[in-house]
């Protein structure tokens, strides 16, 4: 029982991180449609930015920038002449993050790094360690920006206008270009910040993102394409699987579980846990 609880924060934590890059995913592909495989690599982007930082604070909004201007240069001169074509997008950012691992290779080396957390995250409260505490209260924070943003500024409802009808949202006088950038930084920003957040449970190696990529799509698609609460719900789930498997099998195993396990939920509920609601007319 005391291992059982044990694996409580770690599992919460894992679930926490997941939200966080699943977030940026929710904007990209539950809401564009592109299947953005370089999303991970935003995330090793903005671990590095923390690695070359050494602040944790200023590494949050340092990442965000680094990692959103990565994100929205990849939007402008590529993807947005495969709006529609979710297949092309996948091929085509899966080079892309090729590339990239690459030339984090070039520039930092092959081995993982190691990035110091700040003396005031040491120690913590019972079984939670402050590192796994911040972690989760940064992705409280993260969705509650997200959804103050997509429900409270005009940007905000701009891009949700253009979610549920592209042409629509044009003829209305909307500048889909402008929202569709402003997406792509967003989304791709806060995979940076969840980049910084690993730094704190593990080093930072050209193949951080790849490892989450995989589960964060998962989350997207088991919480429902789109759907915010969704996420939640599915990150948290996902996390604590995970640590659990892990912890009573091997982390190959686990990852079996775990696809296992989302397979048989999807095939209960295609559409995920929650699904958008809209009127058509007929």
């Amino acid at each position: 029982m005391t291992a059982f609880v044990n694996q409580l924060p770690i599992g919460l934590s894992i679930g926490a991180v997941l939200l966080l890059v699943a977030l940026g995913l929710t904007f990209t592909f539950g809401q564009m449609g592109v299947i953005n495989m370089a999303h991970g690599e935003f995330i090793m982007a903005g671990a590095y930015t923390a690695f070359l930082i050494g602040d944790l604070v200023l590494a949050l909004p340092a990442a965000f920038l680094v990692a959103g201007a990565m994100g929205l240069v990849l939007e402008r001169a590529a993807v947005r002449h495969f709006y529609g074509r979710p297949l092309d997008t996948l091929l085509l950012t899966w080079g892309v993050s090729l590339v990239l691992q690459q030339l984090a290779r070039d520039l930092f080396g092959a081995p993982n790094v190691q990035v110091p957390a700040p003396s005031w995250l040491a120690g913590g409260v019972g079984i939670l360690p402050y590192n796994r505490l911040f972690i989760m209260a940064l992705a409280v924070a993260g969705v509650v920006a997200v959804w103050l943003y997509l429900n409270r500024t005009a940007l905000g409802r701009r891009t949700q206008a253009v979610v549920q009808n592209r042409r629509l949202a044009a003829t209305s006088g909307i500048d889909t270009g402008r929202v569709d950038m402003l997406t792509f930084f967003v989304g791709s920003g806060l995979a940076g910040v969840a980049g910084v957040a690993l730094t704190l449970i593990g080093p930072v190696g050209p193949g951080l993102g790849t490892y989450y990529i995989v589960d964060a799509f998962l989350v997207v698609v088991a919480g429902g394409l789109g759907q915010l609460r969704g996420a939640v719900l599915a990150a948290a789930g996902l996390g604590l699987l995970n640590s659990y498997a892990e912890f009573w099998s091997d982390a190959s195993l686990a990852k079996v579980i775990v696809f296992a396990v989302i397979i048989a939920f999807l095939q209960v509920r295609p559409q995920g846990m929650f699904v958008l609601r809209s009127r058509v007319l007929t």
